[in-house]
């Protein structure tokens, strides 16, 4: 792919632009998906921590769905 376009008179080849639109959503949309799997890890491990917390006093933990 280039960036310019022999067949358009202003030299803008609409598929790159396209492309660009693309590269950039894509990456947005990785970095916003290992942010939340980061917080998605903190919460799960914050739910053992407390689990354990409250086995340990002898209160049972209510059953998962």
């Amino acid at each position: 792919m280039y960036p310019e376009c022999p067949y358009s008179n202003h030299h803008d080849c609409d598929k790159w632009l396209d492309y660009q639109v693309a590269l950039i959503a894509l990456e947005d949309a990785n970095e916003l998906a290992c942010e939340n799997w980061n917080e998605i890890s903190f919460l799960l491990d914050r739910v053992e921590q407390l689990e354990k917390l409250l086995r340990s006093a002898g209160i049972e933990v209510p059953p998962a769905y």
